[in-house]
């Protein structure tokens, strides 16, 4: 055998000690770029979404004013605001707004979404491009708009009710008439967006369980309750929380509305942003203001807690 035979690499022994490291070497040159590319989302999280709520926490502490004198007043802000009946009334109002637009936004969001489900409807793309036409719109634009509906002596809707023989319904005055205003406008806003995630939810059912309920007799609605609501229950979980978070911010509307930052004569239409806004840029309380923000988070946290525990609840019902 000859010299050069003898100093020839081993084939089978060559790659097994050095594969892993080249594998090792490529992996952490591919981590480098990974940490490299999903970095603008944290930066970007850090400097508008974290740092905001550290420093509105750390304000809420203190009597803060940016131009003058600044003191640590501890949880003052928040014993000031439990006993602010302007807070509880801007709560009530919130969630009144939001129980009015929440659930009948709901069953229209099912409604349309079984309907364009049909596979026998025509343009159906069409159909779900026109449902967002509303969403897409400007909020300030819509606000206007449906205020010049529900206005008290000129309004369409009052000259429909006028031309029908009942009395006009100051929706400026009246509690329960402004609050079901506001949510019409949200609910013509915000429902054919939730219409398209449900029926995005409705495409995923297999059509195997349709026809198996149908081989059995079950009837269109029985299809729907047996079939089709099961299968929505995680999007309907998701269309709560989003749709409470967004109740919780309602801002445009009751402003338009009521024309005036406090709400209305009788802070009838003010709501818990409203409130906030202004707390911080009318009179000033920058500290107070982060206080009812922190108060916000809580109680969605505390509603997304509540919604996550009894949908858990339905769906271990379900399995059993």
């Amino acid at each position: 055998m000859s010299n050069a035979t003898l100093r020839s690499p081993n084939p089978w022994r060559s790659p097994s000690t050095n594969a892993p490291r080249k594998l090792g070497r490529l992996k952490r040159h591919e981590s480098k770029w990974a940490y490299l590319f999903i970095s603008p989302f944290f930066l970007m999280f850090l400097v508008f979404g974290l740092a905001p709520v550290a420093f509105s926490t750390y304000i809420a502490f203190f009597s803060w004013d940016p131009l003058g004198d600044t003191r640590f007043i501890g949880f003052d802000n928040f014993t000031n605001l439990f006993s602010d009946d302007r807070f509880w009334q801007a709560t009530g109002n919130t969630f009144s707004i939001w129980a009015l637009s929440t659930f009948p936004q709901m069953l229209l969001a099912l409604l349309i979404a079984s309907i364009l489900r049909n596979p026998k409807l025509k343009a159906p793309i069409f159909w779900r491009t026109l449902l967002l036409i509303p969403n897409i719109t400007s909020v300030l634009a819509v606000a206007i708009v449906f205020g010049q509906l529900f206005g008290r002596d000129f309004g369409m809707i009052n000259v429909i009710i006028g031309a029908m023989g009942f009395p006009h319904i100051d929706f400026i005055s009246n509690t329960l008439a402004g609050h079901i205003a506001i949510a019409t406008m949200i609910t013509w806003r915000w429902v054919g967006y939730n219409a398209l995630i449900f029926l995005a939810s409705m495409l995923a059912i297999p059509n195997e369980l349709y026809e198996s309920a149908e081989l059995d007799g079950a009837s269109r609605w029985q299809q729907f309750r047996y079939v089709t609501i099961p299968g929505l229950r995680n999007t309907i979980t998701f269309v709560i929380i989003v749709g409470t978070i967004g109740g919780l911010q309602v801002f445009a509307e009751p402003l338009t509305l009521s024309g005036n930052f406090n709400g209305g004569d009788s802070r009838q239409f003010s709501t818990l942003t409203l409130f906030l806004f202004e707390q911080m840029f009318v009179e000033h309380k920058y500290g107070y203001a982060a206080a009812i923000g922190i108060a916000i988070t809580i109680i969605v946290l505390i509603i997304s807690l509540i919604n996550f525990f009894l949908t858990r609840r339905i769906a271990s019902e379900g399995n059993k």
